[in-house]
């Protein structure tokens, strides 16, 4: 029986296929390349979570990169436990009829899981406030094996205005030594290169061809280790993205309208989510609109018809259309026009702002920031050494470098691509599993086959 190896290749899209790649494309001639069509929202954790179980976020219930936990009363964005997946994965159901083991590579939803083998990014933070970079891995041996050779997972350069191709480098090697030393009937690796730029500065510009060589000498690299293994290899991609130039002030339009409340202490004024009568957690260019109050909803939906930049709002069954009817689904989800995303915040004066809102936060702020890949023009990076010094003379710091202003992000996913060529793509190895038309769903199935070869 074959081996499958999964490499997910973020932003990679059909058009972004060609002299800058040889590897890829090199792949794609021997089997096959084809647009895919993604589910919704495009984004990582609904996207990749799709490909595994083969069926919608309706029914695996990933319907975003975070949602509100409403028993909780609070919004959580890139939690990593695989039992917040109410589908069974791929590998579970092929278990039912033989062993598999299976190897998870900095694929979402990465602890509490049933695979043999999973890496992850797990950032230590300390007692005095201070983070430090680190994974986790499953068995634990891992994790010294893959430090050892080849050193700290560059965690900051995995997100933030200084991410570059040395996490994903990171990945490829440490994950081409994981393979070597435990090769697995299934084995995911995902590479983040091309997001960060893509959001930087867009889709197009003297940028890209440096990001796409950078990219596939990853994926070549994979490749080399892999030969003779007896694999079948499957490159996919959880969305493309396409250009921005403007952001949806969701939030503080629904604040102004006296319909999300927040609360104050020290940190400045924070989101109350059990007291608001509707507010959003927002994701690229999805928004689940959640409603305290069933009396909120039609004033809520009118409200939102109004505000430019968005382009269709689905309520109740309707979240069906996109299959997004499930009980994590806000109440309404609003989905973008073209060329516009979601900004989360939600206070009307600066001055009262939250002191996480210049941070690099992925889990305080209760929505998806890009603004956290660039350093603020109005200082950001002198503030960024600032604290880099405090934190090394051992004193407590604030990395404040992160700006406001929207304006600065020029790529963006999340909804339906304008094209088939701009969004997601599937190359495999095997010419015999082409087929006229993909959908993200369809990966579980391929998965399948290729390991019953």
């Amino acid at each position: 029986m074959s081996r499958v190896v999964v490499l997910c290749c973020v932003g990679l899209t059909p058009e972004l296929i060609g002299s800058d790649t040889p590897h890829l494309n090199s792949l794609a001639s021997r089997g096959f390349s084809a647009p895919m069509t993604p589910v919704i929202p495009a984004v990582t954790t609904t996207a990749q979570t799709s490909m595994l179980t083969g069926v919608l976020p309706q029914e695996h219930g990933i319907v975003a990169n975070g949602w509100y936990f409403r028993d909780l009363g609070e919004v959580w964005l890139w939690r990593q436990s695989q039992a917040l997946i109410q589908s069974p994965c791929i590998w579970k159901q092929i278990r039912q009829e033989r062993d598999l083991s299976v190897n998870k590579h900095f694929w979402w939803y990465a602890m509490n899981t049933d695979v043999d083998i999973t890496v992850t990014p797990r950032p230590a933070y300390h007692a005095d406030g201070k983070k430090s970079p680190d994974i986790y891995a499953w068995p634990p041996h891992i994790k010294n094996e893959l430090i050892n050779a080849h050193g700290e997972f560059p965690l900051f350069k995995f997100w933030g205005p200084v991410s570059n191709i040395e996490s994903t480098k990171w990945i490829a090697d440490s994950f081409c030594t994981n393979f070597e030393k435990y090769p697995s009937d299934l084995s995911l690796c995902y590479l983040p290169h091309l997001d960060y730029d893509f959001q930087r500065f867009g889709p197009s510009g003297e940028h890209v061809a440096k990001n796409l060589q950078e990219l596939d000498d990853c994926v070549g690299h994979i490749l080399q280790s892999i030969e003779g293994q007896n694999a079948e290899v499957i490159v996919v991609s959880e969305y493309g993205i396409e250009a921005c130039s403007a952001a949806i002030p969701i939030n503080k339009t629904l604040r102004q309208a006296e319909l999300l409340s927040v609360t104050t202490n020290a940190t400045g004024e924070l989101l109350d989510p059990g007291a608001s009568k509707a507010f959003a957690v927002c994701d690229h260019q999805i928004a689940h609109i959640y409603c305290k109050d069933p009396q909120v909803l039609l004033q809520t939906k009118a409200l939102l018809e109004q505000l430019p930049g968005i382009d269709s709002i689905y309520m109740g069954e309707m979240r069906s259309e996109i299959g997004l009817n499930h009980v994590r689904s806000g109440e309404i989800i609003a989905v973008a026009e073209a060329g516009y995303w979601f900004q989360y915040d939600y206070w009307l004066d600066n001055s009262l702002r939250p002191d996480f809102a210049n941070s690099i936060e992925i889990h305080k702020k209760p929505g998806y920031d890009p603004r956290e890949l660039f350093f603020d023009p109005r200082g950001g990076k002198r503030r960024a050494m600032t604290a880099l010094i405090k934190k090394k003379l051992g004193m407590r710091y604030v990395m404040n470098l992160v700006p406001l202003d929207t304006s600065l992000v020029k790529g963006t996913h999340g909804r339906a691509p304008s094209k088939p060529e701009l969004g997601p793509v599937v190359i495999c190895s095997d010419a015999s599993m082409e087929k006229d038309s993909w959908h993200q769903c369809d990966i579980a199935d391929l998965i399948r086959k290729l390991l019953a070869k």
